[in-house]
């Protein structure tokens, strides 16, 4: 069991964190909870002795349970089988994956593995997106506006994401790369 002073401190974080994550001010939390603003600094700093009543308020302000109050602080960990990921097919034998399986704001983050020979046309992007591709194995041809670019394993190559590309396994054995698209954003 948390001695009383790591009880206080968890008190503290997990009330900040809490109030943070609802973006809540401590005034509009006081509110919520019926009590005085000064109630909750003084928990956040770690000061506060609350009665029952006072946690029973603000648990119930922040829809939470009482303990996740007072709990120890936990990593929010997760994972994903590879089945859980979706997976989809495109073009002649290329397949892509995310990389990341929970969204990431203005990036798409793929795995792209590709089949002998096979091949793909890229989707045009909004003016100002960039794309970056690295070659984890084998060989991938990428034609951007019709040039032609040869990378093996370890090269990467950066190019305007709103001009037609494509790309080429351009040998029998299988090929991997992973393509990172930091996205423009609409109106600017």
């Amino acid at each position: 069991m948390d001695a009383p002073e790591h009880v206080a401190t968890h008190l503290a974080r997990n009330l900040a964190s809490l109030r943070h994550a609802r973006t809540l001010t401590q005034e509009a939390l006081a509110k919520s909870a019926g009590v005085p603003r000064s109630t909750i600094a003084n928990l956040e700093s770690g000061q506060g002795n609350p009665s029952l009543a006072i946690l029973v308020k603000v648990a119930s302000a922040l829809g939470v349970p009482i303990d996740e109050l007072l709990a120890s602080p936990r990593a929010k960990v997760r994972k994903w089988s590879a089945s859980d990921i979706a997976t989809q097919l495109k073009g002649r034998g290329v397949t892509l994956r995310p990389l990341v399986p929970e969204p990431v704001p203005e990036e798409m983050l793929t795995v792209m593995q590709f089949a002998p020979n096979a091949s793909m046309r890229g989707t045009p992007h909004l003016p100002g997106t960039r794309e970056f591709f690295t070659c984890l194995d084998g060989r991938v041809t990428i034609f951007v506006t019709g040039d032609r670019y040869d990378l093996a394993a370890g090269d990467v190559l950066a190019f305007p994401g709103n001009v037609p590309h494509s790309y080429q396994n351009p040998d029998g054995a299988q090929a991997h790369g992973v393509s990172v698209v930091i996205l423009a954003k609409a109106g600017v």
